[in-house]
């Protein structure tokens, strides 16, 4: 294992924010992982796991602690079965399902991040998410202390949610097991209008897989969804805040507020969540409650390709990010009466 003492954070970071480290563990290995996580435990040490740091906001003052970041590789594909180590660069895993012909996750194109991570946060995007197609998820359950495998049901996945969000100091994710689908070079059926739309079929088509992983990558580069390091509209992660998701009597309420501000002919977005329950679009929130594409005047900004992302323009603190996402929250509760959730986990900050 690596290690460095008072080590920066902020290059691990996809918003390149943040203070430094105490201590800084890289591990390789899953043993590695194990034996630094024991460590910690072992030594009453707070410990931060930090993959592919697309879902991070750092504060300015770092993490007094040990630092553990995940730097596991292995992928193994048998037939539709796919086993990826935590460390593994996630893009790039999609990338090698598809010119293996195999469907299910190839419209999580360009996500970055680890692996690892895609079982905590449930990634999704452009009508896919990884719960259809992870059957097991191997880590070490730092209450029992012991390696440990949870299939789909015990990862308990809903929105942008799991069993490992929910409990976060409990798992290290290792491993994750994926059952993908041959379906003769095509794609799973399309569920997202955009993506069928920018493929010229119908939602429930299939295309050649190909086809639809660089659809679903010029989508996301157009919004600035790519990591690229000379875009300061990719210095995010992604997207800041969760779609929110109300109950009937919330979504009468936040309805009533749109004809208010906006008139009768304004229908905000509505996606079924579930019984009693409608989910709505947090980028039509933001924006129509007046923070529009490249708002702000400081150097963090709302991206100028989409109001979902958060951006550093360079020179940011993470304490200018939390001001300008502080200020998009209470301007949507003040408009709509809908309290935005960021979806990056925050380590010594708090919106």
């Amino acid at each position: 294992m690596q290690e460095l003492q008072d080590a920066p954070l902020a290059p691990l970071t996809t918003f390149r924010l943040g203070g430094p480290a105490t201590r800084l563990v890289t591990a390789t290995t899953d043993a590695e992982v194990i034996a630094a996580v024991r460590e910690a435990d072992t030594d009453g040490t707070p410990l931060l796991i930090v993959g592919g740091g697309s879902n991070l906001v750092i504060g300015d003052k770092g993490f007094e602690g040990t630092a553990l970041r995940i730097a596991t590789r292995g992928c193994e594909l048998l037939g539709t079965k796919l086993e990826l180590a935590a460390g593994e660069v996630w893009s790039d895993a999609v990338a090698r399902t598809v010119a293996a012909g195999l469907a299910g996750v190839e419209c999580l194109a360009g996500i970055p991040g680890s692996a690892g991570a895609t079982p905590i946060q449930n990634v999704g995007a452009y009508g896919q998410e990884v719960a259809t197609t992870i059957t097991e998820v191997i880590a070490y359950d730092r209450r029992a202390g012991e390696t440990v495998t949870l299939t789909n049901e015990e990862c308990a996945f809903s929105y942008r949610h799991s069993r490992f969000k929910a409990d976060p100091e409990r798992y290290v994710v290792l491993r994750v097991r994926f059952d993908l689908e041959d379906a003769d070079g095509l794609s799973a059926p399309l569920k997202y209008a955009e993506t069928a739309r920018a493929l010229g079929v119908e939602p429930g088509d299939r295309v050649p897989l190909d086809a639809a992983r660089e659809t679903v990558l010029k989508l996301r580069a157009g919004k600035g969804m790519v990591l690229d390091p000379a875009d300061h509209d990719t210095w995010s992660a992604g997207s800041f805040f969760t779609n929110p998701i109300l109950t009937d009597a919330d979504f009468a309420l936040f309805h009533a507020r749109v004809k208010e501000r906006l008139g009768d002919g304004v229908e905000p977005p509505a996606y079924p969540a579930g019984a009693g329950r409608t989910k709505t679009s947090a980028a039509w929130l933001i924006d129509r409650a007046g923070f529009t594409k490249g708002y702000g005047g400081g150097p963090a900004r709302i991206s100028t390709k989409h109001t979902l992302a958060l951006t550093n323009r360079g020179a940011a603190t993470t304490e200018d990010l939390l001001a300008l996402a502080r200020e998009v929250v209470a301007g949507v509760r003040e408009a709509f009466g809908v309290t935005l959730v960021n979806e990056p986990v925050m380590v010594g900050v708090g919106l």
